[in-house]
């Protein structure tokens, strides 16, 4: 059934078969005509909202690897047209295809080629794009598992195409998905009474890891509903990480990132730090370690980590996981559909 829905713990058991099939489902879209056109592409907008928006961070950094320049905008920013722009195709990204701001940067995208990624067909923006990429109606939950997961795979197939990228990075990527599940809820285990008790999360990320730190960032505020917010690691550096005390740091990253987990967890700040460098953990600093696979894949297990850390913290701190406070009527097109929310009040629809 096209958007349905299942829990966040429904959505984390099944996330590696959902990515096995995800993956087959797309290159076989992109194995033909579409992936032709794509590689004719020379100047891609990237456009989202909300988890839309974090996944672009992806493809804009394989791009630039590749030397296609993109960049990537809120749909919002959008929606009056494609003005200050030079661009050849606008990407939009809606995993239900009813995204409001998404819809109206297509409907103003007067003359440039659109395509939609989503997931649930057939969908409102679906239908205004001249060409799309979807995930084959997943099953997702409402704080978003699977279909984030599966739309990063698809990005990053995408990107591969527009850039000529020979091979990509996902085979064997379900396994390890399961594999570090587990690694990450043994290192949450230990630190989830106390990260509970914090007043804020600062994740910190730089590069393609910026996915994962403004996705974690958007979780923790959805899920176990904590203040959180996604910084880049040379900008936290330069100030932002002044404001530590009873805050729990979530740092992605092998490079200054490990550094920075340790000066903070040396200042007794309780810190996660998600990495492919061998780093040995402490009182105040736990660790996951990945395998050290492509950028692509990593954003991805990375993404697996905090989904293991939120579900642990919504536990603590007694917030139902489906349940959501402010249900907005104008962010999906025809409206928002109030059986998805399980546990939604019934005096926060605005």
């Amino acid at each position: 059934m096209p958007g349905t829905r299942i829990t966040f713990l429904d959505g984390q058991a099944e996330q590696p078969q959902a990515l096995e099939r995800v993956i087959t489902h797309v290159r076989r879209q992109l194995d033909g005509p579409a992936g032709d056109r794509l590689r004719r592409v020379k100047r891609p907008l990237l456009a989202g909202i909300g988890a839309s928006y974090a996944a672009l961070a992806l493809p804009v950094e394989v791009l630039r690897g590749h030397g296609v320049p993109a960049q990537r905008v809120l749909a919002s920013e959008i929606e009056q047209g494609l003005g200050g722009f030079e661009t050849d195709l606008l990407i939009g990204v809606s995993q239900s295809g009813r995204s409001s701001e998404t819809i109206a940067a297509f409907r103003a995208a007067h003359g440039v080629p659109t395509l939609a990624v989503l997931n649930v067909t057939p969908s409102p923006l679906g239908a205004l794009a001249q060409l799309t990429v979807d995930l084959g109606n997943e099953p997702d939950s409402c704080a978003s598992t699977v279909g984030f997961t599966a739309t990063v795979v698809a990005l990053d197939l995408i990107a591969g195409a527009l850039a000529g990228r020979v091979g990509d990075a996902w085979d064997g990527v379900p396994e390890l998905v399961r594999a570090v599940r587990t690694r990450a809820a043994h290192a949450v285990a230990p630190l989830r009474a106390r990260a509970a008790r914090c007043v804020a999360v600062d994740c910190v990320a730089s590069g393609a890891s910026r996915l994962a730190a403004e996705e974690a960032a958007l979780l923790l505020r959805e899920v176990p509903r904590m203040p959180a917010a996604a910084s880049v690691t040379r900008n936290y550096l330069h100030g932002e990480m002044e404001s530590a005390g009873n805050t729990l740091h979530l740092v992605f990253g092998c490079g200054r990132e490990v550094a920075l987990a340790r000066s903070l967890a040396a200042a007794g700040h309780l810190t996660l730090l998600v990495t492919t460098a061998r780093v040995k953990g402490g009182e105040n600093l736990a660790v996951v370690r990945l395998p050290d696979t492509a950028p692509s894949a990593r954003v991805v297990l990375e993404t697996v980590v905090a989904q293991e850390l939120v579900a642990a913290l919504g536990e603590e701190r007694n917030v139902p996981i489906e349940s959501i406070v402010f249900i907005n009527d104008d962010t999906k097109e025809g409206g928002v559909v109030v059986a998805d929310f399980a546990h939604a009040s019934p005096v926060a629809v605005l």
